[in-house]
């Protein structure tokens, strides 16, 4: 079993910048495709942001964050990033990082491990 801790959220104007990270422990993450997903408001299902193959060959997005967001993962750290750009208010949301089965997948249904989440909030 993969442990998931997310950092990096926070209060940010629009058009401003964040670094998410995503700290594994108890196994090795070079063995799963990974992927953040975020929840933009309570009860609402997670929604796909990013993913990445384990060694970083591939890498998707939802069609809102791509040119702003960068998904990457450093394998010998142990340690999977967001880096996100012209930040918007509607990217407000938790953000969650997780181990995937493939690095198609969109569905948190497809994603096993969780971190409890980072907040960002991006005021207009």
């Amino acid at each position: 079993q993969v442990q998931l801790v997310e950092s990096g959220g926070g209060l940010v104007q629009a058009g401003g910048s964040l670094r998410l990270s995503c700290a594994a422990s108890g196994r090795p993450i070079s063995g799963y495709p990974m992927g953040w997903f975020r929840r933009q408001a309570p009860g609402k299902e997670r929604e796909f942001v990013a993913s990445i193959a384990r060694g970083s060959t591939s890498s998707y997005y939802t069609d809102s964050v791509k040119g702003r967001f960068t998904i990457s993962r450093d394998n010998a750290k142990n340690m999977m990033y967001l880096q996100m750009n012209s930040l918007k208010s509607e990217d407000t949301a938790v953000y969650y990082c997780a181990t995937g089965r493939t690095v198609k997948c969109r569905s948190e249904k497809d994603f096993d491990c969780w971190g409890q989440g980072t907040e960002v909030t991006v005021s207009s």
